[in-house]
C-alpha cells in the first residue's frame, strides 16, 4: 500500500514561509544542488497532493531559462508526477491535475489502495493539518533548518488530536540542516 508521505523544510521554529511567504531563509550545504534534494524526493513517489494555493504558486511552476539543465530537468520528473489538488474552491485548470472538492478521506483511501509508489504530500499549511486531522500521513520528512523566523505561516495550526510519531532517522548536515524522519504512530489512539 502506498504511502502519505508529508516532506518539506520547515524553520526551528515551525514556520514553512516568512511573514510575506518567502523562502530567502532556506540553508543549503555548500556543494548542494536543489535538483539533487527535489530528485531525491521524488525518487520513491509517482503522485504528488497539493491544497490549492501551493499548486497554484508551484504546481506548474518552471525554473528560469537559465537555470541548469539538470534543475530543469528535476522539474520535468516533479511535473510527470500525477497532481491531485485539493481545493473547495476550484473544479479543474485544463491540466492533467484532478482536483478533489469533498470526501478527502474516502477519495484518499481510495487512491492509497492503488499499485504504485509512494504520494508526496507537498503541501501547504492548510491541507497538512486536513490530512492531520484526518489522519491519514504515515510519514514526516522534515527538513529542519536552523533558522528561527519568529512569525511567518506555521506548519501546524488547528490540530484536533494529539499525534504519536516515532523516530526513524535524524541526519545532519554540514549547513546545520537536520532531516527527521518520522513515522506515525496509528496503533495507539490519537
Amino acid at each position: 500500500m502506498r504511502k502519505v508521505i508529508l516532506n518539506l523544510a520547515v524553520s526551528l521554529d515551525g514556520f514553512i514561509e516568512g511573514p510575506n511567504g518567502e523562502l530567502d531563509w532556506l540553508v543549503r550545504d555548500e556543494g548542494t544542488d536543489f535538483a539533487d534534494i527535489l530528485n531525491d524526493i521524488l525518487s520513491d513517489k509517482d503522485i504528488i497532493f497539493y491544497g490549492r494555493v501551493s499548486y497554484d504558486k508551484w504546481g506548474n511552476y518552471q525554473p528560469e531559462e537559465n537555470a541548469s539543465p539538470k534543475l530543469k530537468e528535476a522539474y520535468r520528473l516533479m511535473h510527470s508526477k500525477q497532481k491531485y489538488v485539493f481545493s473547495g474552491t476550484r473544479l479543474n485548470d485544463n491540466s492533467n491535475a484532478i482536483f478533489i472538492n469533498s470526501n478527502i478521506k474516502e477519495r484518499v483511501l481510495e487512491i492509497i489502495q492503488q499499485a504504485g509508489k509512494n504520494i508526496w504530500l507537498y503541501g501547504g499549511a492548510k491541507i497538512t493539518t486536513t490530512f492531520l486531522n484526518l489522519n491519514l500521513i504515515d510519514e514526516y520528512r522534515l527538513a529542519v533548518h536552523p533558522v528561527i523566523l519568529g512569525k511567518g505561516k506555521p506548519l501546524f495550526q488547528n490540530i484536533e488530536d494529539r499525534h504519536k510519531l516515532v523516530l526513524v532517522e535524524a541526519k545532519g548536515y554540514k549547513s546545520g540542516v537536520t532531516l527527521m524522519t518520522y513515522k506515525a504512530d496509528k496503533t495507539t489512539d490519537s
